[in-house]
């Protein structure tokens, strides 16, 4: 079954989970970026006005740079991404609402200091559509081991 690892980064966090993974079980590895780059500002979410809050607020879409090519050829997606105000950051909305999940196996990984990724994982599952199987959900710390990411990694694998 050919997997691949779509995730977003904006700090860096998710991108060294993602990284590790890749490395872990052999996957293919896109980055789910911004049309529009964030800029350090845009991130500054104490910041009522930062561009990651409006976003958030508003519930828009948010343009992304590129597509995967050959989605449909992918079994197993892991989706990556830091927790925004318990949720997904509005990018990963706009990802998975453009391509067909049904039949993958899709397991999800976020990166946050608190937030859990359980709310999260109910959040996305329509977005899905009903014959997407989210086979599992785990949130890493930024301090989180090697060694733990690898085993949920090849634990995803199995399923």
């Amino acid at each position: 079954m050919k997997r691949l690892i779509a995730y977003f980064s904006a700090s860096g966090n998710t991108e060294k989970v993602a990284e590790i993974i890749k490395k872990t079980i052999s996957a293919d590895i896109f980055e789910i970026a911004p049309e529009e780059p964030y800029k350090d500002s845009d991130l500054k979410w104490i910041n009522p006005l930062a561009r990651c809050n409006k976003e958030k607020i508003a519930g828009k879409d948010i343009a992304i740079a590129r597509d995967v090519e050959g989605m449909r050829n992918y079994g197993l997606v892991f989706i990556g991404f830091p927790i925004w105000y318990y949720g997904a950051p509005n990018i990963i909305n706009t990802f998975i609402k453009q391509y067909d999940f049904s039949n993958k196996k899709i397991a999800l990984f976020a990166t946050s200091g608190g937030s859990d990724i359980v709310k999260t994982s109910e959040k996305l599952k329509p977005l899905l559509g009903e014959s997407a199987n989210i086979i599992g959900a785990k949130r890493f710390y930024s301090d989180t081991s090697r060694e733990v990411i690898e085993e949920w990694a090849r634990q995803m694998t199995e399923k």
